[in-house]
């Protein structure tokens, strides 16, 4: 924040999310001055850079007329009328609450907007997002190529046609909602009808994305066509001092800025007298210089004749000063009905100086001659300096390998090197027939000027067209000049649907061609291991085809292995029973006494446990894997091609070592899936029922297995139930209802375990995808569009005897009872049939065949009115439940027809005993009669008593007071006791006339057979968006007003994320680990009560999703680890604040605190802003500024920070940097890869378990004989006392030789 003097003095106070309640900020000056220097900003802008006043009693009188000085330097609609604090909490309303060296916002209502004022301070300017960087940046290429400047948040709009019309507007959210509603904001601003953008060279802007590529300027026009003019940006951008020249010092006589110089130009252009060699388009001018270069300036006249055959045009520009000449580039718009141009020769005179420069051309500027380019660029010749060459540049762009990549939209292209740039070039004629098809790369041709050694480029599109997304895998420029090859890597989406949304990106240089590739290869190997983690779960049964050999690896009852192997035999599969990492231990499934290992270089079996059977899965771009000795690094696991183990010096080709994985059961029954296509691809049935290869590896590409027979599966959609995939009438969708179209056979590939899916009704037929991901009925022919690789999500089980998972084929499409989820899955825990299995009943089913003891018949008598939907039958028994059975006919329409009035009753008859037990109901299954239940539960009954009596459930739903903590999506819920459970129930009937209100206590009604002793609850949340997440607080359940009542505390928001996969149910217990939440308002606070609010950074990935816990040091004694809570529950999320209460009670005066996180999730790293202890008893506040990551890869790598409490009148303790040294001995194996961990004790307590985790002076720790050296900041400890050191005993070294002497200093 010291880039300029408007913020060398700014604090960035944190930020709390709204609704928050926080006290008022006291301020104590404790040296008054008089004269205070104050930054002033502007409320949700980060383009304007700030403005500072000196006030003092001389300056501003009144609070007012500051607001009145403030008004005419802050650009606000109706001037400054609010000042605040950086973040928006208070609210300054006199001069004496101003602190000197301070920033403010300003805004001109009660309504703040905060603004990072580090990035406001180094915003970068107007005219670097398209122009030469100055001489003095020249010389750094590096250095500004670390520096990533962001496209500009302002911009100039033009009037069409009237260029000295003009007005500068920001573009915020409120005016970026839709491009309608900016062509409407910027019709207020130009006074005048907008209907249409174009760019200053007349290009067209359709889209608020296309708005990126206009260099910061539009021309705003109604209906009619583009008007050219001389639209220069620079002319109205030009800042006092240009960047690079602001030490430059002047003679006192001309001390005047030579950013306020303007030169006068005499351009005379020649055009050929070739025929048809003058032009209809628009022709401009760009001129460079040492310090900058000019905008496009456009050469029109009056008379509308310029540039024809044989002609010469003579025009006078004016330009700010761009220092010595050295290039300059001309082209058109290629407009008009005969856009083409054959330029003669060019002269400039700089009128100033009287200087002149004659350029010859001799050149077309068109598409359908030469090169097809539009525009060019010359070098100028000056006495005294050489000449720059121009250089015709290779570019290679290589569009990624996923599905959907290729783009059919405009690409085009800046590069910038340290002699200026290129300006935006279209490419567009490549060497191959079409551009930017998928995994394609093509290859063009750009002429320039040479521009040195490059640094970086921006390369982007129009989004014109239909699938205009790209995913743009690399760029690499080759200068001819030099033979330099620049590699700019990119990897990502330029979609306004993917990623970030953004369709230009600024990649910067990899000058080394090798390092790039190294990274490259690196890059895609991790991505590989990514998606193939999965098969090593502890637990998970494996098979590993080498591809040499054409077999499965095999571990023999003698030790022997070799890879020889069936795809039956008994020998060739292992269980995976350590997994830490990459690192695994594969133990035979035959032989449990025997593991796979890797001895002195030759492949065995080992007792499991050994450490040469720890290996290393070291997976390569092409899906196989390599499986190294992580005792002996540079071991594999390889085979001749006599499928014998290879000595590692036998020399064999890669394929020896390459091994294809396998997982056992992957197309179990009720099995939930990924089929993915790619890396980070799947296949994800769309909302129209249509199937696409593009889907996010996400619950929306969930698939469920219906295992049909041996080898032959239907995958149900588990976002979307009933639809299946299917493929009929040469369509491939996700429509099919479960009948014999939705049956594919399943075909491994073994040299990348991939599947294809074959129609069973269509044998021939594949599931495929075209090169936009959509999917389609193909021929086989073992091309990657017919390739799937399975990822387990959920494994399944096999289908219990006499159970078909095959779904009704002549069902028809559900009623809306059924939309009601009137047929909810079984729950988790009933091991005798899978929830996603449905057993069916058919009325025709003869009763002469021979009946088992398990066998019943079931008749269902209906009242006076019928029904149309499916009907579904639980049975529960003492030994488990059955169910859901499906109630149904192959002539569905005829069944529970009306038959009696008010009356439903069920009759289950035993075969052989002939035993009846008859369940009388007389009651609606209506959400429109009655209660509105569709669910009803009824029990057995004896000599005219029921078993277990009918309950109904008092069941309170406690919604939480948080912002937005209400939902409108539908809440199931379902009770476990001893005697089983209630069954999935939708809350349907409250007592509030709307439901889950923010604070709101709504109350239902689940009649149920008497469940016992209850245990515990599950909460299912199914919510479409974000926005209608649900905060629960807690659950209470009671049988009647007179029994106890169970409450189950909940206190989290639902869906929650966990390990990367959303859940919409959770389940709660009674007794629940005792965790802080976040504590009710109206609560009263019991003595030792502390209310801890933790803010977390408000910019992106500024969250986590590890678990968070927190000490609190008193004199008396430590009080911890107390567990605030995770990220993956909706905590700790960026920009906000998550209030919990602790209690502190008998620790005595508190000195200091210590936070940190387990590392855990997905994504760890977090940015912690602020802590606030308050004592809700005493109102005692601290307040501890963090401003810092806590993570094992930023700042000092530690996941713990300390902080002390700071109190008025007493000195604080300070923070201390402690020095380790660690010696590791010198005997054999005495280093160690495990995770190794110290505790400082010391007079004023410790520093907690830290993790050394960086080597200060070494990259690879603990090494034998080798002294590491370590720093951990914690409050000062006092006098040492002792040392605690330990290690988890993980990886291949689990022992450590630690010398009996190590070094502590601190500093």
């Amino acid at each position: 924040m010291s880039d300029t003097p408007s913020t060398s003095f700014s604090m960035i106070q944190p930020i709390l999310s709204e609704g928050q309640i926080l006290s008022s900020r006291h301020v104590s000056v404790t040296h008054p001055v008089v004269a205070k220097r104050i930054s002033f900003y502007k409320s949700g802008d980060p383009q304007f850079g700030g403005v500072r006043v000196v006030v003092n009693p001389r300056s501003f009188k009144t609070f007012d007329a500051l607001l009145d000085n403030l008004s005419r330097k802050v650009p606000l609609p109706f001037g400054v009328r609010n000042i605040s604090t950086p973040r928006g909490r208070h609210c300054i309303t006199s001069l004496e609450e101003l602190e000197d060296g301070e920033s403010y916002l300003c805004s001109h209502g009660k309504k703040v907007q905060p603004v990072d004022l580090d990035k406001a301070s180094r915003r970068p300017k107007p005219w670097l997002s398209s122009r030469t960087l100055s001489a003095h940046v020249h010389h750094h290429p590096v250095i500004a190529a670390a520096s990533t400047l962001r496209p500009p948040r302002r911009l100039m709009v033009f009037r069409n046609g009237d260029p000295g019309t003009r007005r500068t507007i920001v573009l915020s959210k409120r005016v970026t909602q839709s491009f309608e509603g900016f062509l409407q904001h910027l019709t207020g601003v130009m006074r005048f009808s907008v209907v249409k953008l174009y760019a200053t060279d007349g290009r067209k802007v359709p889209s608020l994305q296309a708005v990126i590529l206009s260099s910061g300027a539009v021309v705003a026009a109604g209906r009619e066509p583009f008007k050219p003019g001389n639209y220069d940006t620079q002319k109205y951008l030009l800042p006092a001092k240009l960047p690079g020249i602001s030490h430059r010092v002047y003679r006192k006589g001309n001390a005047k800025s030579e950013s306020r110089k303007s030169d006068n130009w005499r351009v005379s252009i020649i055009t050929s007298d070739l025929p048809n060699a003058g032009t209809t388009s628009q022709i401009y001018i760009v001129l460079y210089g040492q310090l900058r270069s000019s905008a496009p300036i456009y050469l029109y006249g009056t008379d509308g004749a310029q540039f024809q055959d044989g002609h010469e045009d003579n025009f006078t520009i004016k330009i700010g000063d761009i220092g010595t000449l050295f290039k300059i580039r001309i082209g058109h718009t290629n407009s008009g009905h005969s856009p083409s141009w054959h330029c003669k020769e060019i002269k400039l005179q700089n009128m100033n100086s009287g200087k002149q420069f004659y350029i010859p051309v001799q050149r077309w500027l068109a598409q359908d001659q030469e090169d097809g380019e539009i525009c060019r660029e010359f070098p100028v010749l000056n006495k005294g300096q050489a000449i720059l060459p121009v250089t015709v540049y290779e570019i290679y762009v290589a569009t990624g390998e996923l599905w959907n990549a290729g783009t059919v939209a405009n690409v085009y292209i800046s590069i910038y090197g340290e002699k200026g740039d290129t300006g935006s070039r279209q490419l567009f004629r490549s060497t191959s027939t079409c551009n930017f098809l998928r995994g394609q790369t093509d290859t063009f041709f750009l002429e320039a000027v040479h521009l040195g050694d490059l640094y970086k480029i921006v390369i982007g599109h129009d989004g014109l067209g239909p699938g205009n997304g790209w995913f743009l895998e690399d760029v690499v420029v080759k200068d001819p000049t030099t033979s330099h090859e620049y590699t700019f890597f990119c990897h990502r989406w330029l979609d306004q649907g993917e990623d970030d949304g953004k369709i230009v990106r600024e990649l910067y240089a990899r000058d080394n061609s090798i390092i790039s590739a190294r990274q490259k290869l690196e890059y895609k190997r991790k991505e590989t291991w990514a998606a193939e983690r999965w098969k090593f779960m502890k637990g998970n049964t494996l098979q590993f085809y080498n591809r040499l050999t054409g077999g499965f690896v095999r571990l023999h009852p003698d030790g022997r292995v070799d890879a020889s192997g069936e795809k039956t035999d008994k020998y060739g599969f292992f269980d995976v029973i350590f997994n830490k990492g990459n690192t695994c231990i594969f133990q035979s499934h035959e032989m449990r006494h025997l593991s796979l290992a890797l001895d002195n270089g030759l492949v065995t079996g080992m007792a499991s446990g050994a450490a040469a059977t720890e290996l290393r899965v070291l997976y390569q771009p092409n899906r196989c894997a390599l499986l190294q000795s992580a005792r002996v690094p540079g071991d594999m696991v390889s085979f001749d091609h006599h499928t014998k183990t290879a000595d590692q010096s036998t020399g064999f080709a890669d394929l020896s070592k390459e091994f294809v994985i396998f997982v056992k059961g992957v197309f179990l029954n009720s099995a939930v899936i990924l089929l993915a296509t790619s890396l980070c691809q799947a296949l994800c049935l769309q909302p129209d029922g249509s199937c696409t290869g593009v889907g996010n590896q996400s619950e929306k590409s969930y698939w469920r297995v219906h295992k049909i027979s041996s080898g032959i599966c239907m995958f149900e959609s588990v976002k979307s139930a009933r639809m299946y995939l299917r493929i009929k009438d040469g369509q491939c969708d996700g429509t099919g209802t479960g009948d014999v179209d939705c049956h594919f056979k399943i075909k491994k590939n073994l040299e990348n375990a991939s599947i294809s899916l074959e129609s069973a009704r269509s044998p021939g037929l594949f599931v495929g995808l075209w090169s936009d991901g959509q999917t389609r009925p193909v021929v086989y022919t073992k091309d990657e569009n017919v390739c799937f690789y399975p990822q387990v999500i959920q494994f399944g089980r096999e289908n219990p005897a006499g159970m078909s998972a095959t779904p009704n084929q002549g069902e028809e499409n559900t009623s809306e009872l059924l939309k009601q989820k009137e047929t909810p899955p079984a729950p988790e825990d009933r091991t005798f049939f899978p929830s996603s299995t449905t057993k069916e009943i058919r009325h025709s089913q003869s009763s002469e065949h021979p009946l088992s003891e398990d066998e019943w018949k079931v008749l269902v008598l209906t009242g006076n009115i019928g029904t149309q939907a499916n009907v579904t039958l639980w049975v529960y028994g003492d030994e488990g439940v059955t169910g859901p059975i499906s109630l149904s006919k192959d002539s569905p329409e005829q069944l529970f027809l009306p038959r009696q009035e008010d009356e439903f009753q069920v009759t289950m008859q035993h075969m052989k005993s002939k035993k009846i037990l008859d369940f009388v109901t007389n009651a609606w299954l209506s959400r429109m009669q009655a209660d509105g239940d569709i669910v009803c539960e009824l029990p057995v009954v004896k000599e005219g008593e029921a078993i277990f009596p009918l309950v109904k459930y008092q069941v309170d739903v406690y919604t939480g007071q948080l912002k937005q903590a209400e939902t409108e999506s539908e809440v199931l819920l379902c009770l476990y006791g001893d005697r089983g459970d209630s069954g999935l129930r939708q809350l349907h009937k409250s007592n509030m006339p709307v439901k889950f209100q923010r604070g709101q206590i709504d109350k239902f009604q689940v009649t149920a057979v008497s469940l016992g002793k209850l245990q515990k609850v599950l909460l299912r949340c199914e919510a479409s968006d974000k926005s209608q997440y649900w905060y629960c607080e807690k659950i209470v359940v009671r049988e009647s007003p007179a029994t106890a009542e169970s409450i189950f505390i909940c206190e989290r928001w639902l869906p929650f994320m966990s390990q990367g996969i959303i859940h919409s149910e959770i389940e709660l217990y009674p007794q629940e680990m005792q965790i802080n939440h976040q504590p009710k308002i109206q609560e009263e606070a019991n003595e030792g009560d502390w209310k801890v609010t933790i803010v977390t950074g408000d910019f992106e990935n500024a969250g986590t999703t590890a678990t968070v816990s927190v000490y609190v040091y008193g004199e008396t004694k430590c009080s911890g680890p107390i567990i605030l809570g995770s990220g993956k529950h909706h905590l700790f999320n960026p920009n906000t604040a998550d209030i919990f209460k602790i209690n502190l009670k008998d620790i005595g005066e508190i000195y200091k605190i210590r936070i940190g996180h387990d590392n855990g999730g997905k994504d760890p790293r977090w940015y912690l802003e602020e802590i606030r202890l308050e004592n809700m008893g005493t109102c005692e506040l601290f307040c501890l500024i963090v401003d810092s990551w806590i993570a094992e890869n930023d700042s000092d790598g530690d996941t713990w920070k300390e902080m002390p409490i700071v109190r008025a009148g007493k000195e604080s303790l300070p923070v201390v940097v402690y020095e380790i040294h660690i010696y590791t001995g010198t005997k054999p194996d005495a280093e160690t890869e495990s995770n190794v961990f110290i505790n400082l004790i010391g007079t004023r307590g410790d520093s907690g378990k830290r993790n050394l985790h960086q080597s200060k002076n070494n990259k690879v720790k603990f090494l034998r004989g080798q002294v590491d050296i370590f720093s951990i900041k914690a409050v000062s400890l006092g006098k040492l006392k002792k040392v605690l050191i330990s290690h988890d005993g993980t990886g291949p070294g689990k022992t450590w030789f630690l010398y009996r002497k190590f070094v502590l200093q601190f500093y």
